[in-house]
């Protein structure tokens, strides 16, 4: 049952990523083109590359230790330092894709201005808050994983 529960993870963790290669080979060149076509400047299209692939790099970097994290249950080694730092890069990666994602919310402000739709901020916005939603959750699980093997190394101790 715990090893079908963790190869479902990571079976979702996979299926997380392909699409997000998807819209970094496909919709990001389309999607700076028409950005920079609508506010009729060219050289922000280069803007938009650094932000939405700059938060790709993390995001995988996230994907990956979230899959060390599943094979460490696997090996029944969950309750290490390992865990704990797997969990801290984790939470670095979403705070780095929260603060690249806010750099750019600028450029949400541009289009929104020319095309007249404030609530297309409150979009932008979107990113932002569920990565720093990721980064709080995972400085919570990385505490207690901490305080948990405080606590199981002191019982080790005193048997």
């Amino acid at each position: 049952m715990k090893i079908a529960t963790t190869l479902f993870l990571k079976i979702a963790v996979i299926l997380i990523g392909i699409p997000v290669l998807a819209l970094c080979i496909f919709l990001v060149p389309e999607l700076a083109d028409a950005v920079a076509k609508f506010l009729g400047v060219h050289s922000i299209k280069y803007i938009i590359f650094i932000l939405l692939y700059g938060g790709s790099l993390p995001f995988y970097i996230a994907l990956y230790q979230a899959f060390k994290l599943l094979s460490y249950i696997d090996k029944n080694i969950a309750f290490s330092e390992l865990s704990v730092r797997t969990l801290m890069r984790i939470k670095y990666c979403a705070i780095s894709i929260c603060g690249l994602h806010v750099l750019g919310l600028p450029l949400y402000y541009l289009v929104a201005d020319k095309d007249d739709a404030p609530g297309l901020i409150f979009v932008g916005m979107v990113i932002p808050f569920a990565s720093l939603v990721i980064a709080v959750f995972a400085a919570v699980l990385q505490r207690l994983l901490q305080e948990a093997i405080n606590i199981k190394s002191e019982n080790d101790l005193t048997v």
